[in-house]
């Protein structure tokens, strides 16, 4: 390996053999672009849905598809909490066991029994060390912090209160967006719920109530152990749990100077503003016999809020409907489509012509299977669709079915309109649209890049989904879980309570042969005699900046033959002297200099757009007017008005590996600088470096952490409750599952 390569064509061909990323939108466990980096959270932000969109004709923008899904969510929420009795009336459908549970959960929120009785054996307190939090998709509202939803007298009102606390008044617009018109006076009532806006801790607000309350102000208050209470649970969120377990939560509350925090889960509990769960800890033992002295069988306490809590509960309702919604007798040929295909693909056919909900796993090669399944789903006369999660996820999933080349024209119009994105669809922009009973009109649906689905997104797309219909969720379980909160591919993967069948196709070339060991715990070598794999040491971030800046603008194009803009930097944070903020002023500098006169971009600058928390557009700058600054997506002109340009785009050229996640481009330049060692993980590694097609190159600036971190780091954890919920509903598969 040499040392210190000044372009690729010096840099050493082959495996990266020892290397690491630093702080990291490793995240990847912690909460995806949700529970990372300390920077990514506030700088992506809650990132407001871009109005004033110049929609293609029958098109909507990404901005307005992700309102109008939100909507659906609100519509959902609102229904579900007037279907329901009890707090957790959902488990309705319960017996047995599940029901004692059930009645038990209910008999804690009532007030029979304390909650205290249940928090046993305290763990550490969860903590999100990845360097890139991103927050989840916030309840239907209007978008935090936008000036435009809220009233002006409101904020008028809101500025005097926040001014007398000593707070800062540009908050005033978010504290309206997040507690209504009326938040002056609830901010007098109960100064901590301060901490509903997104940005604000709990030592601030304790100063603002000290401020507000003076000697009334203590740490013993029942206002403020609720509000630290929500708080933490809503960090939780952005690591990505759904839940929490309450001897975790109550540790957390007593850091956080909660004098009793038992009874704070408690009061957070009577005031319905969290809901409490005991699931049982052998859902795999069989049901117990009704015998009354029978030993009580072991349960975990669960903590979360009622917007995860429902989603989840939702989500398992909706899969176990269309698992046993399935006709026990279809007229469809399914026997004769499965026997003209082989392999994997073949199995794949054979498991959805006799089940309603499907797992399919494999790389970016395999998804010639799922389209092969579309194609011979519509062969049939049903009616297939493909979602994806990205424009760019769309456009090449179209190409795969038309035979088009993933890579040509930038504008190449989509030729199948079968394939659309989840926003679209929920939204009715794309897609069969819905029926008056506001299900899906379709008998098939392939949702592509599964392990990228949120608890909510997931819920929303199984309810919609009309009985008879057969779900297909293909994805590789070997990438960074979702932005939102829970891990939905993995707790089905985990429930086993679907055919899951695992691709043999495998990703080609150097660069699949690589990523594919790191799937395994295994960094290769591998040989690239065409140098689709480059390493180039570096001793220093400074250092790691400039060679990067180096591959991007000549030695890759000199030497591959790829353009600039067709390379994709990634590195682990956005903050660090190597981090995307540094990276992308540095590649700027060389690849579109200017003033920056718009906000800090100018023409031509490559850029990433967030239109909803934890989603990521890659585009570029067209011009900037009195309407706003106006961007290129995916080939659709979007506009972001002004004051919504900072919390919602960010120069492009370098990503992080959890936003760029849905994307694949001709080459990768992954950034490992030296202090990004200690936050990666295997997944991180694994999704970064598989954003590449024919060629990688590795800034490698970490030693042996690389190394370490592919054969010993795995997947952060996450605490969900999918799992539980869908072995209780869901009757095992009688289709064993396939190995890959």
């Amino acid at each position: 390996m040499s040392t210190e390569p000044e372009t690729t064509e010096d840099a050493e061909p082959g495996a990266p053999g020892a290397a690491a990323p630093q702080g990291d939108d490793t995240g990847g466990d912690t909460g995806g672009d949700t529970g990372g980096d300390t920077g990514a959270g506030t700088d992506e932000g809650s990132a407001a849905t871009a109005e004033g969109a110049e929609s293609a004709a029958k098109q909507l923008s990404e901005a307005a598809a992700e309102l109008a899904a939100q909507r659906l969510e609100r519509e959902r929420i609102a229904r579900r909490k007037a279907e329901k009795q009890g707090p957790v009336e959902a488990g309705r459908k319960l017996s047995g066991t599940a029901a004692d549970l059930l009645a038990a959960v209910r008999a804690v929120e009532s007030g029979e029994k304390p909650v205290a009785r249940a928090f046993r054996e305290p763990e550490a307190v969860p903590r999100a060390t990845t360097p890139e939090p991103v927050r989840p998709a916030r309840p239907a509202s209007a978008p935090t912090g936008a000036p435009s939803a809220v009233a002006p007298e409101a904020v008028a009102t809101v500025h005097a209160v926040l001014t007398e606390g000593g707070a800062p008044d540009t908050l005033a617009p978010q504290v309206v967006t997040a507690l209504g018109e009326a938040a002056d006076e609830q901010l007098r009532e109960d100064p901590w719920q301060l901490l509903r806006v997104p940005g604000v801790r709990p030592e601030q607000a304790d100063g603002f109530a000290r401020a507000l309350l003076g000697a009334e102000c203590g740490p013993d208050d029942e206002r403020r152990g609720r509000a630290v209470t929500v708080w933490l649970l809503e960090q939780a969120a952005l690591a990505g749990h759904t839940v929490l377990d309450a001897a975790a939560l109550t540790a957390a509350l007593a850091q956080r100077s909660v004098p009793d925090p038992d009874e704070a889960v408690q009061s957070t509990l009577a005031e319905g503003e969290a809901l409490v769960f005991h699931d049982a800890l052998d859902t795999a033992a069989p049901a117990a016999e009704e015998d009354e002295e029978t030993e009580e069988r072991p349960v975990r306490v669960l903590v979360g809020l009622e917007r995860y809590a429902l989603a989840e509960e939702s989500l398992a309702d909706s899969l176990a409907r269309v698992v046993n919604a399935l006709p026990k007798q279809d007229a469809t040929d399914w026997a004769s489509a499965a026997g003209s295909a082989s392999g994997s693909t073949a199995e794949l056919i054979g498991a959805v012509a006799g089940h309603g909900v499907v797992l399919h796993t494999g790389g970016d090669a395999s998804r010639g299977e799922p389209a092969a399944l579309i194609a011979v789903a519509q062969g049939l006369g049903l009616r297939a669709y493909a979602a994806a999660h990205t424009p760019d996820g769309r456009r090449r999933f179209a190409a795969l079915l038309s035979g088009a080349e993933p890579h040509g024209d930038a504008h190449q119009e989509v030729q199948e309109q079968a394939v659309v994105t989840v926003a679209g669809l929920l939204a009715g922009a794309e897609g069969p649209g819905r029926d008056a009973e506001g299900t899906f009109g379709l008998d098939l649906l392939v949702v592509l890049d599964a392990p990228q689905l949120d608890i909510e997104t997931a819920a929303m797309l199984a309810e919609s989904l009309p009985d008879g219909a057969r779900l297909v969720l293909s994805g590789d379980p070997g990438v960074l879980w979702s932005a939102g909160p829970g891990r939905v591919f993995a707790d089905l993967l985990a429930a086993r309570v679907c055919p899951q069948v695992a691709s043999r196709t495998p990703d080609p070339g150097p660069i699949g042969e690589l990523v594919s060991g790191i799937g395994i715990g295994e960094l290769n070598q591998v040989e690239a005699p065409g140098k689709e794999v480059v390493i180039v040491p570096v001793r220093d971030a400074g250092e790691a900046v400039h060679r990067t800046v180096q591959l991007v603008a000549d030695s890759v194009p000199r030497a591959i033959g790829i353009p600039a803009e067709q390379t994709q930097v990634i590195t682990p944070g956005h903050g660090g002297a190597a981090g995307t903020r540094a990276l992308n002023i540095a590649l700027k500098e060389r690849l579109n200099p200017g003033p920056g006169r718009f906000g800090g971009f100018d023409p031509g600058d490559r850029i990433a757009y967030s239109p909803a928390p934890g989603r990521t557009v890659p585009g570029h700058v067209v011009k900037a007017d009195a309407d706003g600054l106006h961007l290129e997506c995916a080939g659709a002109p979007v506009v972001v008005p002004k004051e919504r340009v900072e919390e919602s785009v960010r120069l492009g050229w370098a990503l992080t590996a959890h936003q760029a996640v849905g994307l694949r481009l001709p080459a990768a330049v992954v950034v490992l600088p030296g202090d990004a060692a200690k936050s990666l993980t295997r997944p991180w590694i694994y999704t970064a470096f598989g954003r590449a097609e024919r060629h990688l190159s590795v800034v490698h600036g970490v030693d042996q952490a690389l190394a370490h971190a592919v054969a010993e780091v795995p997947q952060k954890p996450r605490t969900t409750r999918l799992s539980t919920l869908l072995t209780a509903q869901v009757p095992v598969p009688t289709v064993p599952t396939t190995a890959g």
